[in-house]
């Protein structure tokens, strides 16, 4: 089972438990949870300060989850799991050239940074600190590396120069994708049009063409 298959089954066992209480199921209490660890911290946030966010007892929040630590859990793997999706999306384009899944797989994961924004903002800022922030730093790991591997074939293609370093380049393309998150919000929208935009810069640049 997936994490994400995870996550949907745990939301709608909370449902069932928590019916007639709108508002204090699981997901609810994530949402309240991730919003906190990005004002204040990971570590300095209390499941007394979520409970107080919600205005619920702290034992009425531990009936949905077991502890702070697997709350970060959820939170970080909806995160992951959407890039994973969006990964595994881009590597069944098999008709695709490695230019062309490359600039897919820019494109998709701003729209996932846009969609699960909150979720996003939290991963990029775990350090390894706990057990949860280790594993969350493995899985980006992997999926940089993958994408390392999507340089290396448009490079093996010659659709990008042979002298651009994969590894730097597939960093520097998301160190663009991730920057979003210091000032894209829900409110301004456009996200497709968005992950156009951030595509045409890391594979065109900003000089019209002669």
């Amino acid at each position: 089972m997936s994490m994400e298959e995870e996550f949907g089954q745990l939301i709608e066992q909370a449902a069932r438990t928590r019916r007639g209480r709108p508002g204090h199921d699981l997901e609810a209490v994530l949402t309240a949870a991730v919003e906190l660890f990005n004002e204040r911290g990971y570590d300095a946030t209390s499941m007394d300060d979520l409970a107080k966010r919600l205005k619920i007892t702290k034992s009425s929040v531990y009936h949905h989850v077991r502890s702070k630590q697997e709350l970060l859990r959820l939170a970080v793997d909806h995160a992951l799991d959407g890039l994973d999706e969006a990964m595994a999306r881009v590597q069944a384009m098999t008709e695709a050239t490695a230019l062309e899944r490359l600039e897919a797989l820019i494109e998709q994961s701003v729209v996932v940074l846009a969609q699960r924004l909150p979720y996003v903002t939290l991963l990029l800022r775990v350090r390894g600190n706990t057990d949860v922030e280790t594993e969350a730093l493995f899985r980006r790991r992997l999926f940089d590396q993958q994408v390392t591997a999507l340089v290396k074939q448009a490079q093996a293609e010659g659709s990008i120069r042979a002298d651009v370093d994969p590894p730097t380049a597939a960093r520097l393309v998301f160190g663009m994708v991730n920057s979003l998150i210091e000032w894209y919000s829900p409110e301004r929208g456009g996200a497709h049009e968005l992950a156009v935009t951030v595509s045409a810069l890391a594979f065109h640049g900003l000089r019209t063409r002669q």
